[in-house]
């Protein structure tokens, strides 16, 4: 078990209001006067969900982008947003920073409602936290509602931001799709608006295919084998689609795509991608190309 799992079972002891959901989901459900409030929050940390020399109008593109998948998964419309925000030092990049930050708010329609700054000590990584609230006008479906029989999708393809970071560590100046797919993730809130009256279960893809996909099976009490791994046209042209590149793009994160689950036989209402079929039982299978295969033993994007 990861750090962070253990943090989150001793967490689970505090948040005991039904709206948490028992920390089950990536968002919280608050119904009050009639209204569901979605509400959820992300943190970006310099070195760990971002390159330092990552441009600062992609992080802060990036911080409102994340933070609105949250809010798509639930089928929710953005309502606004709290930013917290630490000063770098660095009046011109702070002011890149927000202009990428408004772009992605204004592209959205989640207005900024407020929030608080601080001065980090000198030489501390940045550090950048934004909570959104949406507002629900159908189901909220969260991720343990998959059923035996139900079919898996994505609303896109998997590795292509895993496959930018690499770019990018290797090249600082690379650019192209796969770059833009790690800096400038598209959250999917007309997908989220459509699929949430009809999904069992939903949630984003953002720590991997294989981890995401495990979770929504073991919150849902049953067992998943995942039977496709699609790749972009602009992946497979950078990395190929041998088995393990395969395994590779399942098990990378910051995609940000759809993952939903449907009764067998219902025909999505957003353009997806069948990935795989749920069971009943526990666990995880990997086939590829129809033939088993054994998990990778890290599935996906965990802190510690």
């Amino acid at each position: 078990m990861s750090a962070e799992s253990r943090f989150l079972t001793l967490l689970r002891l505090l948040a005991n209001d039904p709206a948490a959901r028992g920390l089950q989901d990536d968002a919280a459900l608050l119904e009050m006067g009639g209204a569901r409030l979605i509400l959820t929050s992300d943190t970006m940390v310099e070195g760990v969900h971002y390159l330092p020399a990552d441009p600062p109008a992609d992080i802060g593109w990036k911080l409102a982008a994340v933070n609105l998948s949250d809010l798509a998964a639930k089928g929710a419309r953005p309502v606004g947003c709290l930013l917290n925000y630490a000063l770098s030092g660095d009046d011109a990049w702070d002011a890149a920073f927000l202009q990428g930050l408004g772009e992605a708010l204004n592209r959205h329609a989640m207005p900024l409602l407020g929030g608080d700054t601080v001065q980090m000590p000198r030489g501390s990584a940045r550090c950048y936290s934004l909570t959104a609230i949406g507002e629900a006008a159908g189901p909220v479906p969260a991720r343990s509602g998959a059923k035996a029989g139900d079919r898996l999708y994505l609303t896109g393809p998997v590795g292509d931001a895993g496959a930018g970071l690499e770019l990018l560590r290797a090249d600082p100046a690379a650019s192209g799709p796969l770059v833009e797919a790690y800096r400038r993730p598209r959250p999917c809130l007309s997908e989220g608006a459509l699929l949430s009256p009809h999904a069992h279960a939903m949630m984003d893809l953002s720590d991997g295919l294989l981890i995401d996909a495990a979770r929504m099976a073991e919150a849902s009490g049953v067992a998943l084998v995942i039977d496709h791994i699609p790749l972009s046209p602009a992946f497979e042209a950078a990395r190929g689609a041998s088995t393990a590149v395969q395994i590779a793009a399942a098990s990378a994160g910051d995609d940000y795509e759809l993952l939903f689950a449907l009764p067998a036989g219902a025909a999505p209402p957003v353009r997806a991608i069948p990935v795989g079929t749920f069971a009943p039982g526990s666990g995880l299978t990997l086939r590829i190309d129809g033939v088993p295969v054994p998990l990778p033993e890290r599935l996906g994007w965990e802190h510690g």
